[in-house]
């Protein structure tokens, strides 16, 4: 939310999936208009390494667990291999050393997808490695949105906009 406040409202976090659904929306466009341009196997080695390296090895040893408690190794791997950084450098390598082409669309599709559509992002060492709502973080917003609904403010939800028929009648 802001740099003092480190979490996300349903509605933001929804808003931030959506951004990043446009994001999607734009690549897998630009992509299927140029389909015939793209180089299959570039692509689809491109979308799959970065699951192949950054998740499939922290499901596995996730699942394997009877603790749930993985080394933070594979946390590394997924936020490295998942991260818009990275990806951007793999990207400005390729094209330096190859060229640019179609098929490099599917690393913005591969990200965007998982964060407009499965809600991944990056994950912290505190929070298991596949999504399980953190019994602090369930407590947490039980009692914000407690506090929230209890707050007084004008239904519309635009803060200072009173309505005249909100307004006390004197007299």
């Amino acid at each position: 939310m802001d740099g003092r406040n480190l979490f996300e409202t349903r509605t933001t976090y929804r808003l931030i999936r959506l951004e990043y659904g446009l994001g999607l929306v734009i690549a897998a466009a630009f992509f299927l208009i140029h389909l015939d341009e793209v180089r299959w196997l570039p692509a689809i080695g491109l979308f799959a390494y970065i699951d192949l390296i950054g998740y499939i090895p922290g499901a596995i040893a996730y699942h394997r667990s009877t603790s749930k408690r993985i080394h933070r190794a594979y946390y590394v791997l997924y936020n490295v291999m998942h991260s818009l950084v990275t990806q951007t450098l793999v990207v400005l390598a390729w094209i330096w050393l190859w060229g640019p082409e179609w098929a490099l669309l599917v690393i913005p599709i591969h990200l965007f997808g998982d964060r407009a559509l499965f809600g991944n992002f990056l994950k912290p060492f505190a929070l298991d490695f596949e999504p399980v709502a953190h019994p602090a973080y369930s407590r947490f917003t039980d009692q914000f949105d407690a506090t929230q609904a209890a707050r007084p403010g004008p239904a519309d939800g635009v803060a200072g906009v009173a309505t005249a028929s909100r307004q006390p009648q004197s007299g």
